[in-house]
């Protein structure tokens, strides 16, 4: 793993760094580069999906790293239109294939689609999946409690991560203590909001200031001391860098609860409510 990046142990025992990098948008020549630029800049945790349609760009980053394959945390994500048991399946060894990989080391639901009721299907898929060696650990997206209590009831499987919409302008509160309180890890996508307002803030760049670091890295050392995994997506090996540049120092609690003021109900960043969001 990356020297500075502490690593969090999830309910199965898998330790993944406590940042990643977010590679949707990140395809063809242009993805491998930066992705490759991110493993050789101490990056291990990468995070991909079906949908992004970047899984092979991903894996040809990673044969083209000097990083042997065993030190990166690989994570993709099963789409909502293959929730049935048999389509999943397939497209976990999709993922396989695509990423020119014999294993995953962390497989998501990327989304519960609700109204087409098959998530929990699906997580079946997963929990077999992992029973045969194709993934190490598997977990959740975009969950909101009732599914994943709904998973807990059915199956008896926690997921290991949840993996959400988290930043200052949506701070999930309620959701973050739920996924702590069983011991599921949250992720957060969209770290820094991407529209990238919240980063001209003004009460967030006199913190910055104090601490002689970017707004991008105060956001990133608020979701850290959250208990949260961040994973920030950027091409510019420069921007990787700081982003990476979060372990020096910290916040203090009045700084945190600052940051989370900026949070608000209809903070989501194009109003993808679990509860009625449906990705095929």
């Amino acid at each position: 793993m990356g020297k500075t990046i502490p690593l969090i142990t999830l309910n199965d025992g898998l330790q993944i760094p406590s940042i990643g990098l977010g590679t949707y948008a990140l395809n063809g020549v242009q993805g491998v580069s930066a992705i490759q630029s991110a493993l050789d800049n101490g990056y291990r945790l990468l995070d991909t999906a079906f949908n992004y349609e970047n899984e092979g760009a991903v894996g040809e980053a990673i044969r083209r790293s000097s990083v042997a394959r065993e030190e990166i945390i690989v994570t993709s994500k099963l789409p909502g239109r293959h929730h049935r048991y048999d389509r999943a399946l397939k497209t976990i060894h999709e993922s396989l294939y695509r990423l020119h990989v014999d294993y995953l080391d962390i497989y998501l639901i990327h989304w519960p689609n609700p109204k087409r009721d098959l998530y929990v299907e699906a997580w079946q898929a997963l929990i077999d999946a992992k029973k045969w060696g194709l993934v190490r650990s598997i977990g959740v997206c975009n969950f909101n409690t009732e599914h994943i209590d709904r998973l807990l009831q059915e199956t008896g499987v926690a997921p290991s991560i949840n993996q959400i919409e988290l930043h200052p302008r949506f701070s999930q509160v309620e959701q973050l203590a739920y996924n702590q309180s069983q011991g599921i890890v949250t992720e957060a996508w969209s770290p820094l909001e991407r529209s990238g307002s919240v980063l001209q803030d003004e009460k967030l760049i006199q913190i910055a200031k104090e601490h002689g670091k970017t707004p991008g890295q105060i956001i990133l050392r608020w979701h850290i001391q959250l208990g949260a995994v961040p994973l920030p997506k950027s091409a510019s090996p420069k921007r990787q860098l700081e982003n990476l540049q979060v372990f020096d120092f910290g916040l203090s609690e009045q700084e945190m609860q600052v940051i989370s003021s900026l949070t608000s109900a209809a903070g989501r960043i194009n109003n993808q409510d679990p509860a009625q969001y449906e990705e095929l």
